[in-house]
């Protein structure tokens, strides 16, 4: 062989060698562990619990940016905990095509156990556009909260505690026992392009609950259920809402606040762009009476909101106690609200009284200002607003007319 041929051949032969170990090391830094590999079984009907936590467990010990496959099918799945630390990924994608489906065995969640929990983990990713079935409606007569203060509540379906730099796309959750989603402990956590339903009937079904968490962000959802679209508890911080379309429900509510001891404060709450139809309630800040501590609710807007025959377009309420569970006598509530803004929010009220701003008489709101609002009674007549206790601004355009 001639020389230059030899060179050509070397060079060839290096160029391979050199592809062939890029390739290898992609594979090996970018690794997919599907859970059929790990004995999963899509007839609905098979538990995948062990199944799907071997694929956890070997994402999690990998190396990079990881992902753990769900392809298309029917998984059904007992509670199961999907925990970190995983000290060498960077990000671990749950790439969810298929269906999950829980368990309607309300014996196999014990206290304090919800459906499937997400937990301690960095750069986590749930994309995919899989469907989250929580077979709610068996347990849904079980639920004692509606008449019980302090209730042992059903199982959320899918909990996020203590994350950070968490994304969630395409996400659908339907006929959850409890809660659809609660994200809890979150940091940088970011929610898009969720579908969540439930049957308007359906008791404690929030769509999305956060709760002492901060730089949350969520937005273009579609949330019909049976409670709160959204709900906002305590100890939240930057929280960004928007371009939600709700209802039916209960509309977007910060809240409730107030019922426990020691409640961290909410600051900071952004909900905007959206629109809201056929719902209890619009927009919404609600405390307890009677709470046992003191927190505070401030710098909260409510911006460009469409309201469409919603029963409570606007409403704080800190008289909050559903079916009168209040213990003792009706003490004023402790949590302090300020600085809230209602601005541009149009659209019709299946309520005479669109605008409620019933404050705590042992403190009093402060800084409570409404812009742009063009709320119309659907029954014909003038809408109208009620205040107490509050220290609020009215700027025009204004409809209902302002009350004293």
């Amino acid at each position: 062989m001639r020389q230059g041929s030899m060179k050509v051949l070397i060079q060839l032969t290096s160029i391979l060698l050199c592809t062939f170990a890029v390739t290898a090391r992609r594979l090996a830094v970018n690794p997919t562990f599907d859970v059929r590999s790990y004995g999963a079984n899509a007839d609905g009907v098979t538990d995948n619990s062990q199944a799907f936590l071997g694929a956890w467990k070997a994402a999690c010990s990998s190396i990079g940016d990881v992902k753990l496959l769900i392809p298309p099918g029917n998984y059904f799945l007992n509670p199961v905990k999907f925990y970190g630390p995983c000290p060498n990924v960077s990000t671990l994608t749950v790439y969810q095509e298929g269906v999950i489906t829980a368990s309607t065995d309300l014996s196999l969640y014990q206290s304090g156990n919800d459906w499937i929990e997400f937990g301690y983990v960095e750069g986590l990713r749930l994309t995919g556009g899989g469907t989250f079935d929580g077979q709610g409606s068996v347990s849904w007569s079980y639920d004692q909260c509606p008449v019980e203060k302090y209730c042992n509540v059903l199982p959320t379906s899918v909990i996020f505690v203590h994350l950070n730099d968490t994304i969630v796309y395409g996400m659908r959750s339907i006929n959850p026992k409890f809660f659809h989603i609660a994200v809890l402990q979150c940091q940088n956590f970011k929610a898009m392009a969720i579908h969540i339903e439930a049957p308007e009937d359906s008791p404690n079904t929030d769509g999305i609950h956060i709760e002492r968490s901060s730089d949350v962000t969520i937005h273009d959802a579609i949330i019909s259920t049976g409670d709160d679209c959204i709900s906002i508890g305590q100890g939240n911080t930057n929280v960004l809402i928007s371009r939600i379309n709700c209802g039916p429900g209960h509309g977007i509510s910060i809240g409730s606040l107030g019922k426990y001891p020691n409640e961290e404060d909410v600051r900071n709450v952004v909900v905007k762009d959206s629109k809201i139809s056929n719902t209890m309630n619009g927009v919404r800040i609600k405390t307890w009476q009677n709470s046992p501590s003191s927190s505070s609710v401030a710098d909260i807007t409510f911006e460009n909101i469409l309201m469409s025959n919603v029963q409570n377009p606007i409403i704080i309420d800190q008289t909050y106690c559903p079916d009168k569970l209040c213990d003792g006598d009706l003490v004023p509530s402790r949590v302090s609200i300020s600085d809230v803004y209602f601005k541009a929010i149009n659209g019709t009220s299946a309520s005479q009284v669109a605008v409620t701003l019933n404050c705590s008489p042992g403190i009093p709101c402060q800084n409570i200002t409404l812009q742009d609002i063009l709320l119309n009674y659907v029954g014909g007549k003038p809408s109208s607003a009620f205040c107490a206790y509050a220290n609020a601004r009215f700027f025009a355009p204004m409809l209902p007319l302002p009350c004293n």
